[in-house]
């Protein structure tokens, strides 16, 4: 680790111009971040659903005649034959049959996966938040500081 060495910047050393690239460049960021999260909650979202409905299937549904979804908006009649076992998506076309105690054990996970992912990216985005501010910050000095050298120069001399 003695041979890595990391070159700071401080953001005061730099001109006007660098400093508006940077904060455009953090709010690409912030905005990437933004819909990560979006995207995240509403996968959170999705497995928090799941768990829930499989809390619907009771012994007592066993052979009710239910309505199988095609898309979002077409449906087909359909019978539910076990209510002990469901199929689920675990992703990229996969599915895998499971109990219903280890589905909403997947659910669980997927679903602490997620927050923890989304705390990790709100943790991030705090922090590039906090330094989009001082970048702020510092263009108002520096341009004050400009506009204040430019009326100086311009005033009369005595």
């Amino acid at each position: 680790m003695s041979g890595d060495k990391q070159n700071v910047l401080s953001i005061s050393m730099l001109d006007i111009g660098a400093l508006a690239q940077l904060k455009q460049h953090i709010e690409q960021e912030l905005d990437f971040f933004s819909t990560s999260l979006q995207q995240l909650k509403a996968a959170q979202t999705k497995f928090q659903e799941s768990e829930g409905c499989l809390d619907m299937l009771k012994p007592s549904c066993e052979g009710k005649d239910i309505l199988v979804p095609l898309t979002s908006s077409m449906y087909v009649p359909g019978r539910l034959v076990d209510v002990n076992k469901v199929t689920v998506d675990i992703g990229t076309g996969y599915y895998v049959e499971k109990d219903v105690s280890a589905s909403k054990d997947y659910f669980k996970r997927r679903v602490k996966y997620i927050t923890d992912q989304m705390e990790k990216i709100q943790k991030v985005a705090q922090e590039k938040v906090a330094l989009r501010e001082a970048i702020v910050e510092t263009m108002d000095k520096k341009i004050q500081a400009t506009f204040a050298a430019q009326a100086a120069a311009a005033a009369p001399k005595s």
